[in-house]
């Protein structure tokens, strides 16, 4: 009869030690992936700080449908108005930092980084950019009966009668304030500034002759300028608008190096790892940078913006940069 001989325990536990580290070693030599290969398992969130339906609203529900047919996840746009963005915002800085949660931001964040200082984050300091989006300019108009015809003739006539004009705005720190009171420091002007609570307000007191100026979206005024109903003045950027093209920008029309767009981008939670930041970089400029999209914006007044992680963070503190000269030059307060 054959004899069994049981292992010894020490010799039993030597050979499992052995195969422990065995079962490491090999785990240690293969390729590990990397966060975003994998990268999104689940919905993300893009949480939007300004009114459903504005073009914040919009433009984030047009980028999350893209973004969830070529990364395989939901993106849901989730719309957290209030205290002039910084609700929504603050949701986003508390969020976890794994890419999941996302800020969809426009440059009255860099504005309120001088405006509302006490706030409870700071943008370079709780947040990573992710990617710029795209661009939109402003034009210059003024009730139809108006004497000035040109921008120069306006500004000869303000500086004539300095207070004596008014311009409205959507309110305090929007960008169609920052945009009159960055005309008002450039061309050295004293223009009163009447602020509503919304930009349908304010515009429909300019095409009523109540309030003289208003910086406003090209597509929403294009058709008052066409009918007469207002006077335009000057687009805000640095070209001229394919929506008006027949119109000079300010700076052509005699304030040099004049440029206040509506900028919006992609921010996440400071931390998000940066494989995954890069990943949606990609992602957010080959779907600007698409020739079908960019004639569909053009159509809306807007232009693609493409630009690397590192890039668009040094644009973010540039911005920053250009709003608070102008927020102190301006002494603009949010409750004005």
């Amino acid at each position: 009869m054959r004899r069994m001989f049981a292992t010894p325990w020490s010799l039993r536990r030597t050979i499992g030690a052995w195969l422990g580290i065995g079962f490491c070693v090999l785990a240690a030599a293969l390729p590990r992936r990397a966060p975003a290969q994998d990268y999104p398992v689940r919905a993300v969130r893009i949480i939007v700080p300004f009114a459903a339906g504005g073009p914040a609203d919009v433009y984030a529900r047009f980028l999350a449908q893209r973004l969830q047919e070529s990364l395989g996840q939901p993106f849901v746009v989730d719309d957290r108005p209030g205290a002039g963005s910084i609700i929504g915002t603050d949701a986003v800085a508390k969020s976890p930092a794994d890419g999941y949660t996302l800020l969809l931001m426009s440059n009255t964040h860099t504005v309120n980084e001088s405006l509302v200082p006490n706030k409870p984050f700071q943008l370079l300091r709780d947040f990573t950019p992710v990617a710029p989006i795209n661009y939109s300019d402003l034009v210059l108009v003024g009730r139809a009966s108006l004497a000035p015809g040109t921008l120069g003739e306006l500004v000869a006539s303000i500086k004539a009668r300095p207070g004596g004009l008014s311009y409205a705005s959507s309110g305090p720190g929007t960008p169609y304030h920052m945009a009159g009171e960055l005309f008002k420091a450039m061309a050295g002007l004293a223009i009163v500034h009447i602020p509503y609570r919304g930009s349908s307000g304010a515009r429909s007191d300019v095409l009523g002759g109540q309030v003289d100026l208003m910086f406003d979206a090209i597509p929403t005024m294009a058709e008052h300028i066409r009918s007469g109903r207002v006077k335009a003045y000057g687009t805000t950027g640095t070209q001229r608008s394919p929506v008006l093209p027949e119109m000079p920008t300010i700076a052509e029309g005699g304030v040099p190096g004049y440029e206040a767009v509506i900028w919006l981008g992609l921010m996440a939670p400071r931390g998000t790892p940066a494989a995954i930041v890069a990943r949606l970089n990609a992602e957010v400029a080959r779907i600007a940078a698409s020739p079908e999209v960019a004639r569909a914006w053009a159509a809306q007044g807007a232009t693609p913006m493409v630009m690397g992680v590192d890039e668009f963070g040094r644009y973010l503190q540039q911005d920053i940069a250009k709003w608070t000269r102008i927020v102190k030059i301006s002494g603009a307060k949010p409750d004005q």
